[in-house]
């Protein structure tokens, strides 16, 4: 991705199965932060926890997520692959236990959104 060149799905299965066996491993309750941009990547992570997971998406427009992309330092995924991460995604709202977050809020905003939500689950 630092190269400007997307992730395919071969790229992405060793990588959710890591995540999903450091879930299933974790004896206590664990944040991550990936882009499980499709259903099967949810989908597996949820059979590898083999436990409570729950999902939030944190959405916004094209704008404003290329504009927070534009303002972060050091970080290895360009702008440049916006597009083709939002062309890969398959919107969870409506999946199993999943939380749908706009993010054009202030941060404050968003955390407790993001929390009620899930205690809502």
């Amino acid at each position: 991705m630092s190269e400007g060149i997307p992730l395919t799905d071969d790229d992405r299965w060793p990588w959710l199965a890591a995540i999903g066996q450091r879930l299933a491993e974790s004896p206590s309750s664990v944040v991550v932060a990936c882009s499980a941009l499709k259903r099967s990547y949810r989908q597996k992570l949820r059979e590898s926890a083999s436990k409570g997971l729950a999902f939030v998406f944190l959405h916004g427009s094209e704008a404003v997520l290329a504009e927070r992309m534009r303002h972060r330092s050091g970080h290895f995924m360009p702008t440049s692959l916006l597009q083709t991460q939002l062309a890969t995604l398959e919107d969870p709202t409506g999946e199993e236990n999943a939380v749908a977050v706009d993010i054009a809020q202030p941060l404050e905003t968003i955390v407790r959104e993001a929390l009620a939500g899930l205690g809502r689950l």
